[in-house]
């Protein structure tokens, strides 16, 4: 018994208790520079941190990009009383077929050990769930990132192995863990 996806045709801002997660706009290309040009950040993201702003409008128009075309949904992050852009998530890869998508996120590190992530990550996990109706959410980690790691097994991933030498980035082959969530596993936690 398959369910079919269901893909928002505007853009959906969701809200949480401190955050509000919304459309990166053109307008935000200096907030979303300032943690994209981190190597920090990027570190565990298999690309080199951006240099120009150009790479960020770029980066900003792959949002847009994947929305049309219903590959995936990028949100910006900001604190429900300042709309300054401190990170995105979203899902990528989607699946219609499959009924699947990728889960992915950074923040900018001022932000970092505050609970931000995991509140995204909550709401985000419950809108592909119960809005898009999505059957699996996999999450493909380098081993190293352990505070990645954490974070979904805090919400019940399971590790269902190692892909070696998935990914070649930020001139390197990352080997990458596959984590997923299933629907049936979601509703039962």
């Amino acid at each position: 018994m398959k369910s079919s996806l269901y893909f928002p045709t505007s853009f959906p801002c969701i809200h949480t208790k401190r955050l509000q997660l919304r459309k990166v706009e053109f307008s935000d290309v200096a907030d979303v520079h300032a943690y994209l040009s981190d190597d920090e950040v990027r570190k565990y993201m298999g690309i080199h941190a951006h240099k120009t702003i150009e790479e960020t409008r770029k980066e900003i128009e792959w949002y847009n990009e994947i929305f049309h075309h219903q590959t995936g949904i990028r949100w910006g992050i900001s604190m429900k009383n300042d709309s300054t852009i401190i990170g995105s998530c979203g899902f990528l890869n989607i699946s219609s077929s499959n009924v699947r998508a990728e889960i992915g996120y950074e923040l900018h590190k001022a932000y970092w050990n505050k609970g931000i992530m995991s509140e995204v990550f909550e709401a985000i996990i419950q809108y592909g769930f119960e809005k898009m109706n999505l059957n699996r959410i996999e999450a493909l980690i380098e081993p190293e990132n352990i505070s990645s790691v954490k974070l979904v097994e805090k919400y019940q991933f399971v590790q269902e192995g190692l892909l070696r030498q998935y990914e070649f980035g930020a001139g390197k082959y990352d080997d990458l863990y596959m984590f997923s969530l299933l629907k049936r596993e979601y509703e039962h936690s």
